[in-house]
């Protein structure tokens, strides 16, 4: 151990494990092989007038081609983003705002919610809950419970379409304890070309058109937990797959037209986190944080691949990738391991890479340019480590004190975006020197604001139990 760091390589590494993270060598390892370069030649022939056209022609396919990828690109499709680790490719979102500066709109919420927005062309889809546990104090009755997916236009905030789901009070915890700290709306959508997706809890799994129309709801258990549910679903080509870890103890795939299940991973253990998929040397793996073990799955048929020890408690951070390098936080211990993907069976000896007794315990970690970043959700200690070596870079308090974070930090415009639940919004340079360049409030909203923000074409999307705003300049 150094400096709080445990080396995981109890065994000697293979030339592929030990080249692992973005382009760097690992102590005197060989380091990734670097893009080849590519030289394109043009030659034009200026002798024929139909040869330039045709060449403007080309030119302008081009360029609509490279047009639309770029709008897709611009998509945030699902929880914390397209790389799943709330990385961005904004380079001027604002710093600061507040109830005067830099919103573009705000739309008030017809109830509260603890999701995060997620964007596909010019809609922004969101979920909230109304009818019953909206104050410990009056809770209401379970029976009068909805849930609600919203869909706005992303450029005016004008909401298009409000679809309800009603609950029952046999599929609905008591609105007291953990559960109030963030209702009956948890996880956040996930949507492409074919629909929306989301996950109840024990009121299902289910799908919608973008004309907001309910394709179906399958039930994924009965069975719930004091601290509720929390995960959201991920696509996988026809699939949608749930950790339904609280309701039925199993990871489950579902046919996206129809709703049928079409796999089951039976065996989850206090998991209350989003699985990812990575792509490794065998193919796209499944990977999500049990209890104890990080776990990768076959996702065309729920086949497990890997296993590797990693935290022994309950797990609510997601895991991230960088590359086939996987980065897992979490539970009560505070910890963090890292792992390198592509392995069967138990890999604990061959692919755990480094250990380190600092984590959090609900908030899920981020990456910039060769180093991990995180906040505990309770101390409000902002950290900082090196993603090759695990090596603590800095560990510090933020002031003012944030109270508790339950959203997963951004990175935008080389800043890192923390948002608490009651306390404001912190940015932090993402570099390995702390400093606190804003916190933001707005003094208007007092309500809790547990959702990670989107961000899309230079314009930061943040949810609270009241209002959905817009950032921008």
């Amino acid at each position: 151990m150094k400096g709080g760091v445990t080396w995981g390589f109890r065994r000697k590494l293979s030339p592929q494990v030990v080249h692992c993270v973005v382009g760097t060598s690992y102590n005197k390892r060989r380091p990734i092989d670097s893009p080849r370069a590519f030289t394109y030649k043009k030659e034009l022939s200026l002798m024929k007038s139909l040869a330039i056209q045709c060449l403007t022609c080309g030119l302008l396919v081009c360029g609509l081609v490279l047009a639309a990828t770029m709008a897709h690109a611009e998509d945030w499709p699902r929880f914390r983003g397209p790389s799943a680790a709330g990385q961005t490719s904004a380079t001027d979102v604002p710093l600061t705002w507040s109830d005067s500066e830099n919103i573009l709109w705000k739309v008030e919420m017809p109830g509260p919610g603890a999701s995060s927005p997620v964007i596909l062309g010019d809609r922004l889809y969101l979920t909230c809950y109304t009818g019953y546990g909206l104050s410990e104090e009056s809770p209401g009755e379970k029976g009068d419970l909805k849930r609600h997916l919203l869909c706005f236009n992303k450029g005016n905030g004008e909401l298009i379409w409000n679809t309800p789901l009603a609950g029952t009070e046999a599929d609905t915890e008591d609105y007291r304890g953990f559960v109030a700290l963030h209702g009956f709306t948890s996880s956040t959508p996930v949507v492409d070309e074919t629909g929306i997706y989301v996950f109840y809890g024990t009121a299902g799994a289910a799908a919608y058109s973008h004309e907001g129309e309910l394709l179906w709801n399958t039930p994924l258990g009965t069975k719930t937990h004091t601290f509720g549910t929390a995960n959201s679903p991920v696509l996988y080509k026809d699939l949608v797959i749930v950790n339904a870890g609280v309701e039925s103890g199993a990871i489950v795939a579902l046919n996206k037209k129809t709703g049928e299940k079409v796999w089951q991973w039976e065996g989850v253990t206090r998991s209350w986190n989003t699985p990812i998929l990575v792509e490794a040397e065998g193919g796209t793996e499944l990977v999500f944080n049990d209890q104890k073990l990080v776990r990768g799955i076959n996702p065309e048929n729920g086949e497990e691949l890997w296993k590797c020890e990693a935290i022994d408690d309950y797990i609510c951070p997601s895991v991230i990738a960088v590359g086939d390098m996987l980065y897992a936080v979490g539970a009560r211990q505070n910890k963090t391991v890292a792992i390198k993907a592509g392995g069967r069976g138990d890999v604990t000896e061959t692919h755990l890479v480094w250990e380190l007794n600092k984590g959090s315990n609900v908030s899920s970690p981020s990456y910039h340019e060769g180093h991990l970043y995180w906040v505990s959700e309770g101390k409000g200690i902002a950290y900082c480590a090196n993603a090759e070596t695990g090596e603590l870079v800095y560990e510090e308090r933020l002031d003012p004190r944030p109270g508790r974070i339950y959203a997963s930090p951004v990175v935008a415009a080389g800043h890192l975006i923390y948002v608490s639940r009651d306390k404001g919004t912190y940015v932090l340079p993402a570099k390995p020197e702390y400093e606190v360049v804003a916190h933001n409030t707005f003094e208007s909203d007092d309500s809790i604001f547990n959702g990670s923000p989107a961000v899309v074409d230079n314009k930061m999307y943040l949810r609270s139990d009241k209002a959905i705003y817009c950032l921008g300049k």
